[in-house]
């Protein structure tokens, strides 16, 4: 699935010497969109991950004896927004000092060594890269481009892909989608005139003479373009998620604050689905778990409640608001459930089918796990008009929760619909699971 039209990759660069090169053509050919920001040429670095699917980071000039192996314009800004990636599970490539920056902004350090020279030298691969989504690419010693005085210690929980003589950590990973390199394998054949100029700035420490980059570089292309790919595939598949996730997770913390009033009608809501005890109840997209009490309180102790959202943050803040003992807590994306075909009797959902990619796939997913005769609830605090004023918008013909869009789309889907009701201060749609 294409991300969203105004999507784009942000591109942070920090030298002119030191642009995207092969990471942006493998980023393009995947249909992706570059936003590149220069701090070096005063850029403001964005404030939030509005519109951003991925984060890349590029190297810089190597940093005086007097400046810090991270010290880099608009640092801060940028630690602020590495953060609000890694917690919201938006993937990053990182190289070089970016990578530096990616280890400072998850609790680790960088450290320069006294060498200030460049090489091309070898690295090898720890056991982890034989099952990272991107490095598996790669053989298991691999000449690249690099510093090896230059180093980072890591924050407790990183993995470790790659490291070269002497220096234990040169490629890594933080989490599941955010890789730091402390080489340059992005560097193709454009850059090589640039990484040549570079590795030439300091003559007195250079290892390898200036009119071998070119033969160097061609080395590890192949090898290159296949990682650049899976990064790009990577962030092609999880784009329609990332905008979900860059979005509630900033306002996660306050979510059920700015909500309480609502939970009163969550509950009667819930109510009108007509649970039995015992039967198994999916909250799907259940942001603070504000239907849980009345799921749980309506399938009783023997019945099993799940709560299911694609933001951590969420699910954080379910706990925080007591309910974790209520519902098993999943984080799994609402439009590929990790549920058996029937494995529960009813699926709730608040205000998530006009933010899914495909409303009519998420309607056919959710049948597909449900029960025949099982009860699917979709359910708003805010009736449409209501909510469309609020926003300055007319109703939407177009809306999945307009009557004449809907009715068809949960026919095709599986269901069958009971009951719909879009008033003034509710919307609520009751259907039932053909078959049963």
């Amino acid at each position: 699935m294409s991300p969203a039209p105004g999507a784009r990759v942000l591109v942070l660069e920090h030298a002119p010497q030191e642009g995207p090169s092969a990471v942006a053509t493998a980023l393009e050919a995947a249909g992706l969109k570059l936003r590149v920001c220069r701090p070096w040429a005063g850029d403001a670095v964005p404030a939030t991950l509005a519109d951003t699917v991925a984060l890349v980071l590029m190297g810089a000039r190597r940093p005086t004896r007097d400046e810090a192996c991270d010290d880099l314009p608009g640092r801060s800004a940028e630690l602020a927004l590495l953060r609000a990636a890694l917690e919201a599970e938006v993937p990053v490539l990182a190289v070089g000092r970016g990578a530096q920056l990616l280890a400072a902004a998850a609790g680790g350090t960088a450290r320069c060594g006294d060498d200030f020279g460049a090489d091309w030298g070898g690295i090898h691969l720890y056991p982890a890269a034989d099952t990272d989504p991107l490095f598996s690419a790669l053989p298991p010693r691999l000449r690249v481009p690099h510093r090896p005085a230059d180093t980072t210690d890591l924050p407790t929980g990183a993995t470790v892909l790659a490291s070269c003589d002497g220096r234990r950590v040169q490629a890594f990973r933080i989490g599941g989608t955010a890789w730091g390199l402390r080489f340059h394998l992005e560097a193709g054949k454009r850059a090589a005139d640039a990484v040549a100029a570079a590795f030439a700035g300091h003559p007195a420490t250079a290892r390898g003479p200036v009119e071998s980059a070119r033969p160097e570089l061609a080395i590890p292309a192949p090898h290159r373009d296949q990682v650049l790919a899976r990064f790009a595939s990577l962030v092609t598949e999880r784009a329609p998620g990332t905008a979900t996730r860059t979005f509630f997770t900033p306002r996660a913390a306050t979510w059920e604050e700015r909500f309480a009033a609502d939970n009163p009608v969550y509950a009667a809501a819930v109510a009108r689905m007509g649970l039995r005890p015992g039967q198994r109840a999916l909250d799907v997209g259940c942001g603070s778990g504000r239907a849980l009490p009345a799921l749980r309180a309506q399938v009783g102790e023997k019945g099993v409640v799940v709560g299911l959202d694609l933001t951590p943050a969420m699910l954080t803040a379910t706990a925080r608001e007591g309910r974790a003992g209520l519902a098993g807590l999943l984080l799994a994306d609402a439009c590929r459930l990790p549920l058996s075909a029937g494995a529960v009797d009813a699926v709730f959902s608040a205000g998530l089918v006009n933010h899914v990619p495909d409303a009519d796939a998420a309607l056919r997913e959710w049948a597909r796990v449900t029960a025949p005769g099982g009860v699917l609830l979709l359910f708003h605090p805010s009736g449409r008009a209501e909510r469309a004023a609020r926003h300055g918008c007319p109703l939407d013909p177009d809306d999945p929760l307009a009557e004449e869009n809907l009715r068809p789309a949960l026919e095709t889907a599986g269901w069958k619909l009971a009951c719909y009701e879009d008033a003034a201060r509710h919307f609520l749609a009751r259907a039932v699971r053909s078959g049963g």
